[in-house]
């Protein structure tokens, strides 16, 4: 069985430096305008490290159950995402679920009350901790997940019937996260304001292809957008 921990591994394998994501922030506020391009060998990197922050700081492993909110589309995202079933653990984007960690930008909401540990991520690419005060117990992801190894082993790996993703009550299993491949080997897929969900079904649609996305945040780019040219953009998703 193929996960996305061993499609990553692949694909750092066969060319590290390829770009796998390129993000791109046009929404009002402090990161507007940034600019990221991730590595195939980056985003490994980032993977690790928040595998290892669930893994041997929260104690998430096979069958723990992560909820993730977080903007989409964002660079954040992808990597919290892909950490999650590198541990092998449940990735649930329903709020019902309960879980035992929660990764999110608003770590004071009634959600997160209800969690049993909390990550809080802050969006900004330079950001070194949290703008604003913390209660005790929650992560600090950009003061403390740096400080976790750039490698990942896991504890166990999942089982194919394990469940991987949670959407509107509707359980995958980790041999069903790959679907079909329906873009061309290596595309350059623009990826503009889509639900969690179709984010993590491009992001996964990605690795299987050896594809890379560009995440633009905000209001959908033009067409003849120069920064789409420049980019070699192939597909729109």
């Amino acid at each position: 069985m193929l996960t996305p921990h061993q499609a990553l591994t692949d694909l750092v394998h066969e060319d590290p430096t390829r770009p796998a994501i390129t993000f791109y922030d046009d929404t009002p506020g402090p990161t507007h305008g940034e600019r990221i391009e991730i590595s195939r060998r980056v985003l490994d990197n980032w993977v690790a490290k928040a595998a290892n922050a669930l893994q041997e700081g929260l104690d998430v492993q096979r069958g723990s159950i992560v909820l993730l909110d977080l903007p989409c589309p964002h660079w954040r995202t992808c990597y919290w995402a892909l950490a999650v079933w590198a541990v092998g653990a449940t990735l649930t984007l329903d709020a019902h679920e309960g879980a035992d960690v929660f990764v999110t930008t608003d770590p004071d909401s009634p959600t997160a009350e209800d969690a049993d540990e909390v990550v809080a991520v802050t969006l900004a690419a330079l950001a070194r901790e949290f703008p604003g005060e913390l209660r005790s117990g929650v992560m600090d992801e950009a003061k403390e997940v740096s400080s976790f190894g750039d490698g990942f082993t896991p504890w166990d790996e999942p089982e194919t019937d394990d469940d991987a993703l949670v959407h509107d009550g509707d359980r995958i299993g980790y041999e069903e996260l790959f679907g079909p491949a329906t873009w061309a080997p290596g595309s350059r897929v623009l990826v503009t304001d889509p639900s969690a969900y179709d984010l993590l079904r491009h992001l996964l649609h990605a690795l299987a292809t050896g594809s890379s996305l560009v995440l633009v945040r905000g209001s959908g780019p033009a067409a003849d957008d120069p920064r789409m040219v420049s980019e070699g953009v192939t597909v729109r998703a």
